[in-house]
């Protein structure tokens, strides 16, 4: 392990004070992530986020002050957190139905200082949401949802795309106003071959736009891409871009998209709590405490101690292999870089705050909970 006297950007001198295991944030990094996103594009009017990965008024209004005003989410308490940060312009980018609709019709009636819309990919969708927004007088724009490889959700871009943009036009209540082409499927470390794999997906959703405005149609706006597409996309026109994990950035990101320089500025704090073999560590690491999608060896990596080697994983702990002599002790702290920060963050209700190496404060993950106030 590092000496602890190295001063790395990452540590923590009152580190005694903070209980593990914990999500500490580094907001001058966040800081520098918002100045690099910016420096990648042309216009920030282009910028929409999403806000997944932070879940925080904090950083929202971080990137507000730098002029980001249109921002991307995928919860109900997500659009609430950016509502309650002022932001004037959100996207649920989800097709919200029963309950949940329900809640987006409120939503939308208590905050009326932010224009919200949402996806549709059907018919039946969207006539839900036009007839619910027409009860409670009110219109909400729509973006129709394109299924451009993800193969989730979304409606492939073309002629029954059209027949569904044009059935969505002749609905109250709702108001196509765009079409939405999410590309996370598109995820080659070449990034020749990445931008390659973007432009062909990109082609149709371009051409629907064309015979949209064609058919006398304002022109639709498009919202394409995530973060690994983002430096593609944010070359073209008119395109809004939504990456969402340059606010915080991760190991995973950061081994992928080389070409992206934003900086860790989040990171999980653990200690070794016991020493089961000579050399076997045990850390207060465990499910709860990590993104535990991806297999072992690849959810989080230590940056004081890059060499252990994972064995095991349970609810509240890892298990590490250590070489022969090593010098670990019950009690060292280990900071770990996320491979997948946006799960990873969700798991904790606070980011605990450092600044010229001390903690020194908090941002709530007030969106991590599935309902805020409606």
């Amino acid at each position: 392990m590092k000496d602890k006297k190295i001063k790395e950007w990452y540590y923590i001198n009152n580190i005694n004070t903070i209980d593990s295991p914990a999500l500490v944030v580094y907001p001058d990094r966040v800081k520098e992530n918002i100045r690099i996103l910016l420096s990648m594009i042309d216009d920030p009017k282009r910028l929409r986020p999403h806000v997944k990965t932070h879940k925080t008024k904090e950083a929202t209004s971080l990137m507000m002050k730098a002029g980001i005003k249109k921002f991307k989410c995928a919860t109900i308490a997500e659009a609430e957190m950016l509502a309650m940060a002022g932001a004037p312009d959100v996207l649920l980018a989800y097709q919200p139905s029963e309950a949940k609709l329900q809640r987006f019709v409120s939503l939308i009636k208590h905050y009326p200082g932010t224009r919200f819309s949402c996806l549709v990919d059907n018919l039946v969708s969207a006539t839900s949401i036009a007839d619910d927004a027409l009860a409670n007088e009110i219109v909400i724009p729509v973006y129709v949802d394109l299924n451009v490889g993800m193969n989730r959700t979304g409606i492939a871009p073309g002629d029954k795309a059209i027949e569904l943009y044009i059935q969505c036009a002749g609905l109250k209540g709702i108001k196509p106003v765009g079409l939405h082409a999410y590309d996370g499927h598109i995820r080659s470390k070449d990034f020749k071959q990445r931008t390659k794999e973007c432009n062909e997906a990109f082609k149709p959703v371009e051409k629907m736009q064309k015979q949209l405005l064609k058919q006398g149609f304002m022109e639709p706006v498009i919202i394409a891409g995530g973060t690994p597409t983002f430096p593609i996309h944010a070359k073209r026109k008119n395109i809004e871009c939504s990456p969402g994990t340059f606010i915080y950035w991760d190991k995973g990101y950061q081994t992928l998209c080389t070409e992206q320089h934003f900086l860790p500025a989040a990171l999980v704090i653990s200690r070794i709590i016991s020493l089961p073999g000579e050399t076997k560590l045990c850390l207060d690491l465990g499910h709860k405490s990590i993104a535990a999608e991806n297999e072992l060896t690849n959810r989080v990596y230590f940056l004081n101690a890059p060499e252990l080697k994972f064995i095991s994983q349970s609810e509240e702990h890892l298990v590490a292999e250590a070489a022969a002599g090593h010098t670990y002790k019950v009690g060292d702290v280990l900071y770990g870089l996320p491979i997948h920060i946006c799960p990873t963050s969700a798991l904790y209700e606070r980011a605990i705050t450092v600044q010229n190496n001390k903690a020194s404060g908090e941002w709530k993950n007030i969106a991590r909970d599935r309902k805020i106030n409606i």
